[in-house]
């Protein structure tokens, strides 16, 4: 018998299927609520930035670091997440892996000049009204949507 073929690069299966991001927001000069979208890498999509759970880090604290990695913004990130989403991850393997996705509000108090995805992705700052139509998921739309700083 012979040995069993592995990958040489193969992808491990994630756990928690569990993704943390941020909804980035601030008030515009006529008091209306933005937020921020940025594209993702692959697809070129309108997202939120979101990733895979960072060690040593609550939820919130890592939704907000990868608001900075993939956005270059930093700001006061709700300890309250402001609901769920799910999607279908394409990995690197080309298989498909549903994630759940909790977000949480983020208060931009700043945009850096660089970050560490700067180039990788375009942003773009929208009214709520505006931002929820131009993301693909159901239930990101409905979060935006729906979305009311306290």
């Amino acid at each position: 018998m012979g040995k069993k073929q592995v990958p040489l690069r193969a992808e491990p299966d994630r756990e928690p299927r569990e993704q943390y991001a941020a909804l980035p927001w601030r008030r515009a000069a006529d008091g209306a609520v933005e937020v921020l979208l940025i594209t993702s890498r692959e697809t070129r999509r309108w997202v939120i930035p979101k990733g895979w759970p960072i060690k040593g880090l609550k939820s919130p604290k890592s939704a907000a670091r990868e608001a900075y990695e993939e956005a270059g913004v930093t700001g006061d990130v709700a300890k309250k997440k402001l609901g769920v989403y799910h999607y279908d991850k394409r990995l690197a393997s080309g298989r498909m892996q549903h994630v759940k996705v909790t977000v949480f509000p983020l208060r931009v108090e700043a945009e850096a000049d660089a970050w560490p995805e700067q180039g990788q992705r375009e942003k773009l700052w929208t009214r709520v009204e505006d931002a929820a139509p131009r993301v693909d998921e159901p239930e990101l739309q409905a979060l935006i949507a729906a979305f009311r700083p306290e």
